[in-house]
């Protein structure tokens, strides 16, 4: 028989799961929701001086007390670090760890790092905290539950009933570091990615294909997942199927991802027409492409997403389809603009941001530039970064244009109170043309920030053309080489030159 030891999120406790639970014991197996020392209604005995290793004790101690032979540790949220230090120190009983809707906490992590929004990140590690909050932090109101991970799916009553039995969270369970040796990477581990919360496996295999090696332990074997298309609270706004995923997880079930190294990654493979050569010159992070010109001519800038880890190379401005891009351009007589900006982290946006800035700055100088007359060209995460622009267009900037873009930050991504709202700034963007490419086969998160964006385009009517691929992929310009996709790029092409040539 299986045991399920289910450990919660901050804030909450063994409650959450009554649902879950009860499915699990009515298909036969154990079913155990923690409520760890500390976090019970009331605060229990440990009160503010628990931390996590106190947490990991309790675990530890209902681990010994089971008799159950297989042990499936789920972990949701903050609740995947005394997960993983119990399962560390009781290896020879754990079967499984469940991560939910969770990221992979190493040795030495505190659990501060895996909170979602920075501003909360810094206000949790702020020296000077209101006394109230000097041991205990405080629970979120109703209204701030969604800055800890989309509440999508979690009935109004379910969501009060979460916001009114939530309790002070020790500050330590957030701050002392999470202690691990070498058993933890042994075990059999799921995840479950909550879609509208951000994540999904279709957006994880894009991730690996990048090549960050941080990610190359998700291709193990011994690491499954599955897909939820519900919010951050898939015990609150899912329970059958979470209880469906979590047996189908302790049988062995689950997809695996590629490790792609038999096969070229999909952004470095040849783009969708050939583009013959142009002169490139490089500057620092900026290559520019030349177009065959007597006098100044205008200038698109093309911005590539990410984040891209600081380690992989090619870098961006290399691959095959921004090279084409730039070479396109040329050949339409405006000079193509390629740059590496720093991207690598989702962190990293104000500093990416700033690197776009010094490269427009640099391209407008240039004497072979008209800098009247510039376009920004946004691509996948990129697209966040169009926010700045969006919001105070300057008057040389003719035309911003997106492909594929992510124009809201995806719910798990902390960025929600940040700046870079694409689909907030358009509200101040007035008449300045946008040329929006959008492909039907998007993974479902992203294409739900493109429907925002439109959504607040056109109550503000923005002059905003969409440009449909029906058929087309994130990336379609080196996967999908297809007429339409041809006729996409060229559409897009013909439509910005129409802007920069009005």
């Amino acid at each position: 028989m299986t045991a399920f030891v289910l450990v919660a999120g901050a804030h909450t406790g063994g409650w959450v799961w009554r649902e879950v639970a009860a499915r699990l014991r009515e298909s036969g197996a154990e079913a155990y929701p923690v409520t760890l020392s500390g976090m019970g209604e009331g605060g229990g005995p440990a009160g503010p001086d628990a931390d996590l290793e106190t947490h990991i004790a309790d675990l530890v101690r209902l681990i010994d007390e089971l008799e159950a032979p297989e042990v499936v540790l789920v972990g949701h949220c903050y609740g995947i670090h005394p997960v993983l230090g119990a399962a560390d120190r009781r290896p020879q009983r754990i079967a499984r760890v469940v991560h939910l809707d969770v990221g992979v906490p190493q040795d030495g992590d505190p659990a501060l790092r895996l909170v979602p929004d920075q501003e909360l990140r810094d206000r949790l590690q702020a020296p000077d905290r209101p006394a109230g909050e000097s041991r205990r932090i405080p629970p979120p109101s109703l209204d701030e539950w969604e800055r800890w991970g989309s509440t999508a799916g979690v009935p109004a009553e379910a969501l009060a009933e979460l916001a009114h039995r939530a309790v002070p969270q020790p500050l330590a369970t957030f701050t002392q570091p999470l202690q691990l040796s070498c058993a933890a990477a042994e075990f059999l581990v799921t995840g479950v990615l909550c879609t509208a919360n951000g994540s999904s496996i279709a957006l994880v295999q894009t991730l690996v294909g990048l090549g960050d090696p941080r990610l190359k332990a998700l291709t193990d074997p011994r690491v499954s997942f599955f897909d939820l298309p519900t919010g951050h609270w898939p015990m609150l706004s899912a329970p059958d199927e979470l209880a469906d995923v979590l047996l189908r997880a302790a049988a062995g079930e689950g997809h695996h991802l590629s490790a792609a190294a038999s096969e070229q990654p999909g952004h470095l493979r040849p783009f969708l027409m050939d583009v013959p050569e142009r002169p490139r010159e490089r500057v620092g992070r900026v290559d520019l492409y030349l177009p065959d010109a007597d006098r100044p001519r205008p200038a698109v800038v093309f911005v590539h997403g990410g984040p891209v880890p600081a380690g992989v190379r090619p870098t961006p401005r290399d691959w095959p389809a921004f090279t084409a891009y730039g070479r396109y351009l040329a050949h339409q007589g405006v000079v193509g603009v390629t740059l590496d900006h720093r991207l690598h982290d989702l962190a990293d946006y104000g500093r990416a941001a700033e690197d776009l800035a010094e490269a427009v700055e640099r391209v407008r100088a240039d004497p072979r530039v008209d800098e009247e007359r510039v376009a920004l060209w946004f691509f996948s995460a990129g697209g966040l970064l169009s926010a700045d622009w969006l919001a105070a267009p300057p008057p040389w900037l003719r035309c911003v244009a997106a492909t594929y873009p992510i124009l809201a930050p995806l719910p798990n991504w902390g960025l929600s109170a940040s700046r870079f709202r694409p689909a907030v700034a358009v509200r101040s963007a007035g008449r300045l043309p946008i040329v929006l490419t959008r492909v039907g086969l998007e993974l479902a998160e992203i294409a739900a920030t493109v429907k925002e964006f439109l959504t607040e385009a056109e109550k503000c009517r923005a002059d905003v053309e969409v440009i449909d691929l029906p058929l087309g992929h994130h990336g379609f310009e080196t996967i999908d080489h297809t007429e339409d996709a041809r006729h996409a790029v060229q559409q897009a092409v013909r439509s910005v030159l129409a802007q920069l040539r009005g």
